[in-house]
This record gives C-alpha cells, sequence and structure tokens, in this order.
C-alpha cells in the first residue's frame, strides 16, 4: 500500500512538470493534466484504505483528503481553461 501510494502521489508531481514544460501544446498539456488528476484520485484512494486500515487516524485522513481536493480542484480548472496556462 505504501508503495503504491508513494508512486501514484509522486505522479502527480511528475506528470504536472511535464505538462507545464508541455504548455507550448495545448492537447499534450491537458492530457498530462488529465493523467496527474488520475493520479490524484488514485493516491486519495489508498489514503482512504489507509485510514480504513488503521494506519491513518481520522483527523489525518481529513486533512489530507481535503489537500488532494484542493489539488484535484485546481487540475480540474486547468483542464477546463487551459488557454489560461498554455503559450501562444
Amino acid at each position: 500500500m505504501v508503495d503504491q501510494m508513494r508512486r501514484s502521489s509522486r505522479s502527480v508531481c511528475t506528470n504536472i512538470g511535464e505538462a507545464w514544460r508541455k504548455r507550448r501544446y495545448p492537447a499534450h498539456f491537458v492530457s498530462k493534466l488529465s493523467d496527474a488528476e488520475g493520479e490524484a484520485e488514485e493516491t486519495r484512494v489508498w489514503l482512504e484504505f489507509a485510514y480504513r486500515c488503521g494506519y491513518l487516524i481520522q483527523a489525518q485522513a481529513q486533512e489530507l483528503d481535503q489537500v488532494y481536493d484542493q489539488i484535484l480542484g485546481q487540475l480540474v480548472r486547468m483542464v477546463s481553461e487551459p488557454e489560461q496556462w498554455t503559450i501562444r
């Protein structure tokens, strides 16, 4: 579980970084942000498992869930309006 959580959470960052470098190409930018969104949601699922298995207390789980909710919200916003972020 820990290994998968590490992979998915790191993948969020790396996909955002790749998207940022590819912002000259709107389709590629959106594709990498979409990948980051998927990885963020996967991390959120692993956090839920960690809580249900007793590895996290409720306060920790809620705090991390809120953080990932904010990350996902920003990713959705960027995917919905890529023209605000891409280079023209």
